[in-house]
């Protein structure tokens, strides 16, 4: 409803939406994976200008981008595979954006917590790293996690239990993004 997807070489978009441009290809997420078009549909309900969030497992950086695009202040947008790091230079730099984004690897990352945290990765990832992203959101911010199968949520779930309250799931085709609130204190 607010956001517009467009490949690198569109140059035609509704007057009405905010439009991310994305070299298609280059790394996963161009929009259209129901796990990525779950987070985005999330996206567009609830960034507020200002925000901050963080994309870890950025792929093309379609998150962040969507998010700097929504209003958002800051993006910050990891991965451990190189090809995803230049596709996601390479589209922040398209869409006008380097200023507001940080692009490296995990470790890399500085010692910032977010007001929405991505993560579009494989569900048994996502569990390994529940402490960790949960340390990455403020309290009250929101984790928003995808590329979860439908028989894989309860185990998501029950990771991010000590984390988070007021979780919540939408589902397509098989996949889930499940979100939820991070705890205070």
């Amino acid at each position: 409803e607010r956001l517009w997807l467009a490949p690198a070489n569109d140059d035609h978009w509704p007057d009405d939406r905010r439009v991310v441009r994305i070299n298609m290809g280059l790394a996963f997420g161009t929009g259209e994976h129901p796990t990525t078009a779950l987070c985005l549909e999330w996206l567009e309900r609830h960034v507020a200008q200002g925000m901050t969030l963080l994309d870890y497992g950025c792929g093309s950086g379609i998150l962040g981008l969507a998010a700097l695009a929504l209003g958002a202040r800051f993006a910050y947008a990891v991965d451990n595979d190189d090809q995803a790091l230049t596709a996601t230079s390479a589209n922040a730099a398209l869409d006008g954006v380097t200023d507001r984004i940080f692009i490296g690897a995990p470790d890399l990352l500085p010692a910032v917590a977010v007001d929405v945290l991505t993560a579009n990765i494989l569900a048994g990832t996502i569990i390994e790293l529940a402490p960790a992203l949960a340390k990455r959101v403020v309290p009250g911010g929101m984790l928003v996690l995808s590329g979860i199968l439908e028989p894989q949520v309860r185990l998501v779930a029950e990771a991010y239990a000590p984390y988070v309250t007021e979780t919540a799931q939408t589902a397509r085709d098989g996949w889930v993004c499940l979100t939820g609130r991070v705890r205070g204190g």
